[in-house]
């Protein structure tokens, strides 16, 4: 086997709606009925909370294990003005989940301060040092947000110096027992009763102001929504499933985005050339969101957390300011590791299933991205690390057919810490356990995907003729499929035998494609393919694309334009 690096991409195109599910969903429009039926709504009442953003289920916050317990406690620290830190992660569902949590308990008049770590002198996670200092502080509670639930040591120490401990997490527990703290907040911890499994770290974090704020005898619902952008920013960043209550969080955070009074908000939206008026998910996911992470990959997260926090004008401009320029730091060191990586894995096993690199200068903050880099070019797990004097930290992404957790579970005997999900991990190992880290998780991934086609997906909603195609396809049916992310993506189709009446490259770096198509009744339709630009050499005269439709904004003027995923040569097959 060698690595196939055309990256010929296979097309899948659902089975058409059943005639039950079609007449069940009769109200709405053809195509978006198929949508609908193929997302996995086949009644009228599924297909309205879906396009309504209004979870079918019971979202109690009380449901949750451990949340009753928290919200006592908490309630204590509050009545009797004890001092209260928020742990966070460093990424930007950590920070955002650390503001909310922050923002919420000062509005009830709480002592709280938000503690993040450094990433390169403390690491993920729970730390004892962390709990040394936040105990001489005089902390009484302790809350992680996005973190802990793989911090058994770390809780039983917190428990040694006399420190209230409640962790809420939404990564994957480990197997065995859950770390010994007051409570423990996780949905996706066995045998808890809440019907969503899929809310990020800020998500429970809001779930908790909901719970705290819902006993305090008074209304306090517009200072809960005045959190919802946070609870958007960290959703969609941390890349959790837009689907359920996540969808619903997203929706109303964007609403809240658009009129928010967060003075760090607009700086951000400034230097990211964002209209916060019209902001959507995708520029949470490509502008605001790389900008937050920025800070805690190069130096620390804290001046992501004090840009969310602020309130003062001046320094919210500065903070956005610093973090832009790490953000264009950060995309620098990115390509070079990526560049490094890519050329240390082929030289090491050109054949393997599970891609690795690892040096001593890799910037540890910026390796999954490097990682992620090598899965999107490769498709193949792939993991990149930093190499410590001492251990080796990694940071794993992964494809669909093969669950990276799972695998690091697989090897817990020879790791010091690990976690994550099922796309994307970390992990820490002593480096005399590294070689054998690496083998067996070669083998595990040679087991598992030996017998699969390791070629990427895209997946069309339908075969449609162009000639349907217009800006009426979008204002009745695709607006209302938003917000649209991971696991909702945007409708996309396919059409077949299209006539390219011109195309050219551009950007800088003549990577991607602008073509001008024509359909059977003559009608043409703007296109852009971004990283499709080597078809400009061999461009066909007709085509079958794979597309998504979307509105396009440019120097003021509002058009629609076909953004295409794949191109293949007409008649070409699949």
């Amino acid at each position: 086997m060698t690595l196939d690096t055309s990256n010929t991409k296979r097309w899948i195109v659902p089975p058409p709606i059943t005639p039950e599910a079609d007449s069940a969903l009769y109200v709405f429009p053809p195509i978006l009925r198929q949508i609908l039926f193929n997302r996995g709504y086949a009644t009228e009442a599924e297909a309205r909370a879906y396009l309504n953003a209004k979870p079918d289920f019971d979202n109690d916050p009380f449901q949750m294990t451990g949340m009753r317990a928290a919200i006592e406690r908490i309630q204590t620290a509050i009545d009797k003005h004890e001092p209260i830190a928020i742990y966070g992660d460093y990424d930007v569902d950590g920070v955002t989940a650390t503001a909310l949590l922050v923002q919420a308990l000062e509005y009830l008049n709480a002592d709280v301060r938000g503690y993040i770590p450094n990433r390169f002198e403390e690491g993920y996670g729970l730390n004892n040092e962390a709990m040394d200092k936040l105990k001489a502080d005089n902390v009484k509670l302790v809350i992680s947000v996005d973190c802990g639930i793989r911090s058994p040591n770390e809780a039983l120490h917190a428990l040694t110096l006399g420190l209230d401990l409640i962790i809420s997490d939404h990564h994957h527990p480990a197997e065995g027992d859950l770390p010994s703290a007051l409570a423990v907040i996780n949905p996706k911890q066995h045998g808890d009763l809440y019907p969503d499994k899929d809310l990020a770290g800020v998500g429970i974090a809001y779930k908790i102001a909901e719970a705290l704020f819902s006993i305090q005898g008074k209304p306090l619902s517009a200072h809960l929504d005045s959190l919802l952008d946070l609870v958007a920013l960290g959703t969609v960043a941390d890349l959790a499933p837009l689907v359920g209550e996540n969808r619903m969080l997203v929706r109303r955070g964007l609403r809240q985005m658009k009129q928010t009074l967060r003075q760090g908000l607009f700086s951000l939206a400034a230097v990211s050339a964002v209209k916060l008026e019209k902001v959507n998910a995708g520029h949470i996911g490509f502008s605001l969101g790389p900008r937050l992470n920025a800070a805690g990959r190069l130096k620390e997260a804290l001046a992501a957390f004090e840009l969310l926090t602020t309130k003062d004008v001046f320094r919210a401009g500065e903070l956005a300011q610093t973090l832009d320029l790490q953000n264009r730091e950060r995309q620098r060191i990115t390509r070079e590791i990526q560049s490094r990586a890519e050329e240390m894995a082929m030289n090491d096993d050109p054949n393997a299933f599970l891609l690795f690199a690892a040096h001593e200068d890799f910037n540890s903050g910026v390796v999954g991205l490097a990682a992620s880099r090598l899965t999107e070019t490769y498709y193949r797990p792939s993991i990149v690390a930093f190499k410590g004097a001492e251990e080796t930290r990694g940071s794993c992404r992964s494809i669909p057919e093969f669950h990276i957790t799972e695998a690091l579970d697989q090897c817990a005997d020879l790791l010091v810490r690990h976690g994550g999900h099922a796309a994307a991990a970390g992990f820490t190992v002593r480096n005399e356990n590294l070689s054998e880290l690496v083998a067996r998780l070669k083998t595990i991934a040679a087991d598992k995907l030996s017998n699969e086609d390791l070629r990427p997906t895209v997946t069309a909603d339908a075969v449609v003729s162009l000639v349907d195609v217009r800006p009426e396809l979008f204002e009745k049916a695709l607006k209302y499929l938003e917000p649209t992310g991971y696991g909702n993506p945007n409708a996309a189709f396919v059409a077949r035998n299209i006539k390219v009446k011109s195309a050219r490259t551009v950007g800088s770096d003549a990577k991607h494609l602008k073509l001008i198509l024509e359909d059977a009744k003559g009608y043409t339709h703007d296109a852009i393919g971004f990283k499709l630009g080597d078809w400009h050499k061999k461009m066909p005269p007709r085509v079958d694309i794979l597309f998504t439709y979307e509105v396009n904004e440019y120097n003021g003027r509002i058009g629609y334009q076909l953004n295409l995923k794949d191109i293949k040569e007409a008649g070409s097959g699949e």
